[in-house]
């Protein structure tokens, strides 16, 4: 059931099977037996997509609530057992994701009463620094995790989207348009994002070129996303940005435009492979019940 459920929402085995700290040739046998079982395919595979079949969101719909229920009551066993308590401290970057975190851990230390929860925005330009140094033991993030033996970060699932914006100039010339394709930011610049920020974590951003092979041009840097705006404001770049910019970072000297043919940037928690705890695994279910109990 975990199997077939972290897959179901990664999409991905090799996603799928970082997450369980197992193989992916353990994922892959999982998924055929149980479609053997069951007697038809739950997922549809190409060498570069999967996809649930129709039977297979059905199932993993009825399987969720049974499995969360489960964990649930592990976890209270496991804090009566073990004492999940003590302070776990929670980082956020962007203002949407601040009070998704505080009803996340509302519902949590109702759960795990002996365990206290700080939440800390942090700045963009701040990087994986905040984790490294154990100034917090996870955040929310659109961070993309490597994958392979030598990754650094663990995560949860996706928790929700968003579409990409391109934050511009209210004088620059797209701020006319209802919608840029990515290629068309080899006709302007781009802000160079922080250099505390991994550089895969850059290249998701930004692609370093168009699809047709243009380089994107990049401009000076920021740290903190009121810098930024005052950059793009000035006239002096551009950057993509969530569709949250459009609620908490209204300006008058900066236009929102979508990217129409990028990927929508993915809120989950991340915390550092090496310090992962009960309190942090749970934290995270939480979360997910959170979302599922509100999408219902």
């Amino acid at each position: 059931m975990e199997i077939l459920l972290t897959l179901a929402d990664e999409l991905h085995f090799g996603r799928a099977a970082q997450r369980l700290y197992v193989s992916t040739a353990r994922v892959s046998q999982t998924i055929k037996k149980l479609e053997q079982r069951i007697g038809a395919p739950l997922f549809e595979r190409t060498s570069r997509h999967v996809a649930l079949t129709p039977i297979g969101r059905h199932l993993c719909d009825e399987l969720r609530p049974a499995y969360q229920q489960i964990h649930a009551a592990l976890d209270r066993a496991t804090a009566a057992a073990r004492g999940i308590h003590d302070v776990l401290r929670v980082g956020f970057v962007g203002a949407a994701a601040g009070p998704f975190v505080l009803e996340v851990a509302e519902t949590f230390m109702a759960d795990h009463p002996d365990c206290a929860v700080q939440v800390r925005e942090n700045q963009f330009g701040e990087g994986l620094e905040p984790l490294r140094n154990r100034e917090i033991n996870m955040v929310l993030a659109t961070l993309p995790v490597q994958e392979g033996d030598n990754a650094e970060l663990a995560a949860g699932g996706v928790l929700f989207e968003e579409d990409r914006l391109l934050a511009v100039s209210s004088r620059h010339p797209f701020a006319r348009r209802r919608s840029v394709p990515f290629a068309d930011l080899a006709r302007t610049k781009v802000l160079s994002t922080p250099s505390a920020v991994p550089s895969y974590w850059d290249q998701a951003l930004v692609p370093a070129e168009t699809a047709d092979g243009r380089p994107v041009q990049r401009g000076p840097s920021f740290n903190t996303v009121q810098e930024m705006l005052t950059l793009v404001g000035a006239g002096i770049g551009t950057y993509p940005v969530p569709t949250q910019a459009t609620t908490y970072y209204v300006r008058p000297d900066v236009a929102y435009v979508p990217i129409t043919d990028v990927p929508p940037f993915q809120w989950r928690f991340v915390w550092l492979a090496s310090a992962a705890t009960a309190r942090i695994s749970a934290f995270d279910r939480a979360a997910a019940a959170f979302v599922a109990a509100r999408a219902v």
